[in-house]
């Protein structure tokens, strides 16, 4: 009997190192090619395709897809704010890996804020041209300071409790908040007004979309530092940027962006960046930007590949799909719970 073959795009050689160490019921063939509707050719004869944050699952991608036989998609990630789950209900099983590492990308915001706050990339730039100045340099005290933590699952509890133990105090903000943990909630403007510290780590819906607004930025305690390693479209660039020039803001650290899918994960540097807004927030000495790595770790890397192995094993063998999600999870309507599928 044949394997049935998977079609992995966005591939890059992290991804392939741990992909291959796993041992899988299934051929993998590997593109280095996003996930498009025009790419979506690319897994003909394939059962099912891998894909990542930043692939285009749409529409017209999940009907390509569909048209080429595929019936699976597994998301080798948690988010997926870029899947049209209307599209793909009945035709495509989207499948993900809900928690890799929260410490992972926990401690990678507490980086970014520590590296902003006491401006090491800065100092250590210094040091290698031999200038030993500390003009400029002086940062705060996070012993005492509130944090604002806004989404408060896996991650978010994570970076909590790194906080504490900084001696912070924590308020946070979750529509849905977190049993147990002793968690003190705040309404949003109140989170805004208090924190000296405000880390996103909600995922993106259409309620969280420019949660950071200009009216949000408003609000906020002047000086405050931001921390974004969740998703791009949770603050308004444009409006954060105004904030930053008018002092408001004291610092920005961000892992994510609004417009980086056709930039994070990519090699630019023998080439003028033609996004002018990101451009600009790269040149401010009080914004912190990496490309998306927060999840970035040895331990994540693993967890996501097995995972994911495991995901596609259970949709070849026709068993439950545990990690399946769809437009109706949650809301009383999937079927999931009656034959452990969505459809």
């Amino acid at each position: 009997m044949n394997r049935p073959s998977v079609a992995f795009y966005d591939t890059k050689p992290y991804d392939r190192e741990w992909f291959d160490r796993i041992p899988a019921p299934f051929d993998i063939h590997y593109f280095e090619s996003k996930l498009t509707p025009d790419t979506a050719p690319l897994a003909e004869g394939c059962s099912a395709v891998c894909a990542f944050v930043n692939d285009d699952i749409s529409a017209a991608a999940v009907d390509a897809l569909a048209s080429h036989g595929v019936g699976a998609i597994a998301m080798r990630c948690a988010g997926y704010s870029n899947v049209d789950f209307r599209a793909a209900y009945g035709k495509l099983h989207i499948l993900r890996v809900p928690a890799y590492s929260p410490h992972a990308v926990a401690e990678h915001a507490m980086a970014l804020l520590l590296s902003l706050n006491r401006k090491i990339p800065r100092a250590a730039n210094r040091t290698r041209d031999f200038n030993y100045s500390l003009v400029g340099l002086c940062g705060m005290v996070l012993n005492g300071k509130t944090a604002g933590v806004i989404g408060t699952g896996r991650i978010g509890r994570c970076f909590i409790d790194i906080c504490r133990g900084f001696g912070m105090r924590v308020v946070a903000y979750d529509p849905y908040p977190a049993e147990g943990g002793g968690i003190e909630y705040l309404p949003l403007d109140e989170l805004l007004s208090q924190a000296d510290v405000i880390s996103l780590h909600c995922p993106l819906t259409e309620g969280t979309r420019h949660i950071i607004s200009r009216d949000a930025l408003s609000k906020v305690k002047p000086g405050v530092f931001i921390i974004n390693t969740s998703r791009g479209e949770l603050i308004d660039t444009e409006a954060l940027i105004e904030a930053l020039d008018a002092g408001v803001v004291g610092g920005a650290g961000l892992d994510v962006y609004e417009e980086e899918a056709d930039l994070f994960f990519e090699d630019f540097s023998g080439q003028i960046l033609l996004d002018d807004t990101l451009a600009l927030l790269t040149s401010k000495p009080n914004v912190l930007i990496t490309a998306h790595q927060a999840f970035l770790t040895e331990e994540a890397l693993e967890a996501i590949a097995r995972v994911t192995v495991e995901n596609l094993r259970a949709y070849f063998n026709g068993e439950p799909l545990q990690n399946e999600v769809c437009y109706h999870c949650g809301g009383g309507e999937c079927r999931k719970k009656q034959n452990g599928r969505c459809f």
